[in-house]
């Protein structure tokens, strides 16, 4: 059976091409009778889309074009070339290790912000560069200058930043650490904070339905974090923060070659804020008091000759936040009405490894193993309440790719588990569960850079209260004409949703807390289940000599059954099972373009329709602004010398947000009520950089300049222990103006 559909491909595929004059030849690893084929090498036209992959034997046959005439060639571990090509000819091409080099220059760094024109998936990779255009002390803040996610505080105690893609809150988002499910479960909450930004080498933001080898949680799209390696990181770097309302941090990275093959790195992460502030009078303080301290061990394993390449990370961290009302004291006040207050003190501790083989003469073959085991014990109280939360996890999983054919034609495939393990304790109900499942998986991919890619994967799981389902995704991307990448996307996603440990904020609250038990497996309630569909059209352009691209997508979120988060009624929050119809559609039109030479634009406008059949009707999600304005500016001159990096580097952001539904507050009493929306309103960053030297630069900074501010983030603040109690509803900055800054020091 497998040799007939392996033919039925190879004949189908080759009709989308068309039938015109090419390049072809061969790429080799070197000179000389001993040379060796390189399979997989990567062969385009320079500025355009126009490419393709060598095969089995190292042979390629690419389109000719008039109007390029330079050929780049490209393998990992060899020197890119670069041929002038004015005809149609066959060319043998053999390409320099890199290690043969004595020097590397770099003439041309990677833009901040990437957009792939080749990938099936909507993909956009945010490295280092951008990163560093805001403060971005922590993950959850490291999305300030990108219109793809949208960032808001979860409430008005703890200054948690919640992140938002395509109208859905991050549990509805796969967010993992280099592919490894890390967000999620007890760490929901406040997961975000708990990776430090210098951490950070990369992110990969997937739009709509992700990939099966991922898993089956995903439903609005995946978010990927790349951690800086040992190998490649500074040898020593150190960043320090500090801005006007007393918070304070320092990252420090300690890196070593310890062999030819084996590096490894040591990171250590501190904050804290011991000030007070309340700049709304409200007695209540405007961010936690509190501090971190993280530490994680890494390692890096790499033997290229031989195809083997592995990490192994270990990570403990000390989390902990007061909140509350000024004069609240932990020693004296818990737990009492002297004073309303909060603690939040979380410990957790995770390791991982990864580990992965290619196949020396057969680079298109690998197999991948990782696995990862974390303990995180959260112990918290909000007033008379308390939330306590152990959770114990471990995730496995291995997977094998190789080609059908040619390298034109892929796949991948492997199985997984996952145990979570729940101790958790709402004031004194227990609700704790054990969670495993098993699953296995495979994904087809065709690429032909010319016209159409695509990936169609299918996986099945089987999970001990979800019962065994099928996750189905699809990817395709189709070019055409040049610069031009349409897209288009389905998939299915499925999850057991955490009530409490995701919707933390309404402890904070004098709501009384109802779950509409309707016999389900999950705290009486049934699996969440959707279909996000999507497509997506990015066009690059030249305008005056400038280059720049705009995209268009469009998503839709479909939820089979969803755990509806009722707090229309302000006495209560009800959690049930939908009954009915609950969608999420996201519209976004992006530009990017650089305006002048070293000044870049970036601008975007995003329209959300999220609403959802509640018990009272169907309404729009609260505390979403369904009209959303973004515009960023950044600037650099021109590096002063080559040899010291002398630079400046200025950016600039603006979030406008348009008016927002409010949760009905119509029966609380009258000097507490909000009206039905609330007002629209513009949120400006700005930061500026001094570098220095390679080796050392300065920034300062300011957030929120406008002084935008909600007036009553904390409702009955007057009265915390009465009925009118409440801090969940925050829809705007709750500190006014704020400004920062620090340094960082790195010897390479």
């Amino acid at each position: 059976m497998n040799k007939y559909i392996k033919v039925l491909i190879l004949t189908i595929l080759p009709w989308f091409g068309f039938s015109q004059e090419k390049v072809e030849g061969i790429v080799l690893d070197s000179e000389g009778s001993k040379a060796l084929s390189l399979s997989g090498a990567n062969v385009y036209w320079q500025d355009s889309q126009i490419g393709v992959v060598t095969d089995f034997n190292g042979k390629f046959s690419i389109p000719f074009k008039k109007e390029f005439n330079r050929l780049i060639v490209s393998y990992v571990g060899f020197v890119s070339d670069t041929l002038t090509i004015n005809e149609p000819r066959t060319i043998r091409l053999s390409l320099k290790p890199s290690n043969e080099l004595d020097e590397v220059v770099v003439q041309q760094k990677r833009d901040a912000i990437q957009k792939t024109y080749f990938s099936p998936q909507n993909v956009i990779t945010v490295n280092s560069a951008e990163l560093l255009k805001a403060a971005c002390c922590n993950l959850a803040e490291s999305f300030e200058t990108n219109p793809a996610i949208d960032v808001n505080l979860s409430d008005g105690l703890t200054g948690t930043k919640q992140i938002q893609m395509l109208g859905l809150t991050s549990p509805y988002l796969l967010i993992t650490q280099e592919n490894i499910p890390m967000v999620r479960g007890a760490s929901q909450a406040y997961g975000l904070t708990f990776t430090p930004g210098t951490w950070i080498e990369s992110i990969q933001i997937t739009k709509g339905a992700g990939s099966v080898v991922n898993g089956y949680e995903s439903i609005s799209g995946q978010i990927n974090t790349e951690l800086v390696k040992p190998l490649t990181d500074n040898a020593v770097f150190v960043n320090g923060y500090a801005n006007e309302n007393g918070r304070y941090e320092m990252n420090t990275h300690f890196n070593r070659k310890l062999s030819d093959k084996l590096s490894s790195g040591l990171y250590i992460h501190g904050n804290m804020r011991a000030q007070k502030e309340d700049n709304n009078e409200d007695g209540f303080l405007d961010a936690p008091l509190g501090n971190q301290i993280n530490v994680m061990n890494r390692w890096q394993y790499q033997d290229a000759e031989k195809g083997w390449v592995s990490f192994l990370n270990v990570r403990f961290l000390n989390d902990e936040k007061q909140v509350g009302q000024v004069d609240f004291e932990p020693a004296t006040d818990k737990l009492t009405n002297n004073s309303w207050g909060s603690e939040i003190n979380t410990r957790r501790f995770d390791t991982s490894l990864k580990l992965g083989y290619v196949f020396p003469e057969l680079p298109f073959q690998s197999f991948g193993f990782q696995t990862a085991y974390s303990l995180h014990k959260q112990d918290s109280y909000f007033g008379f309440r308390t939330y306590d939360i152990n959770h114990e996890s471990i995730f496995t999983s291995l997977l094998f790719n190789s080609i059908i054919g040619d390298t034109r034609n892929k796949f991948k495939t492997g199985i997984s588990f996952a145990y979570d393990g729940y101790d958790e304790v709402v004031t004194a109900t227990d609700y704790s569960r054990e969670d495993s499942s098993v699953g296995a998986f495979v994904e087809y991919s065709y690429e032909n850079l010319e016209k159409v890619s695509l990936t169609a994967g299918l996986r099945v799981d089987n999970h001990n209260r979800l019962g065994t389902f099928v996750t189905p995704r699809f990817h395709i991307r189709y070019t055409p004409w040049e610069k031009g990448s349409l897209r288009g996307s389905f998939g299915r996603g499925k999850r057991a949703a955490n009530i409490f440990a995701e919707n933390q904020q309404l402890f904070a609250s004098a709501r009384e807390i109802n779950v509409l038990n309707s016999g389900g497996s999950v705290y009486g309630l049934e699996p969440e289940d959707a279909w996000n569909y999507g497509v997506s059209f990015l066009q690059g352009f030249n305008f005056l000599n400038k280059k720049g691209d705009v995209s268009v997508d469009y998503y839709v979120t479909d939820f089979k059954n969803q755990i509806v988060v009722d707090w229309e009624n302000p006495q209560e929050v009800s959690f049930y099972n939908l009954d009915g119809d609950s969608s999420a559609k996201s519209f976004q039109i992006e530009i990017n373009y650089e305006l002048l030479t070293r000044l870049s634009f970036r601008t975007a406008y995003k329209f959300y329709d999220v609403s959802t059949d509640y018990n009272s009707g169907n309404l729009q999600k609260p505390l979403q602004s369904q009209h959303r304005f973004f515009v960023n500016l950044g600037y650099e001159t021109e590096t002063e010398a080559k040899e010291n990096g002398s630079q400046w580097k200025f950016d600039y952001t603006l979030h406008s947000l348009g008016k927002m539904r409010l949760p009905d507050t119509s029966s609380i009493s009258t000097q507490y009520q909000l009206g039905e929306y609330s007002s629209p309103y513009n949120l400006m960053n700005a930061q500026i950089t001094k570098v220095f030297s390679n080796t050392f630069e300065m920034y300062v900074g300011g957030e929120n300049l406008t002084g935008e501010q909600q007036n009553n983030p904390v409702l009955g603040a007057d009265n915390p222990f009465g009925p009118n109690f409440d801090t969940t509803i925050v829809y705007a900055p709750i500190m006014g103006r704020m400004f920062y800054g620090g340094f960082r020091f790195k010897i390479l």
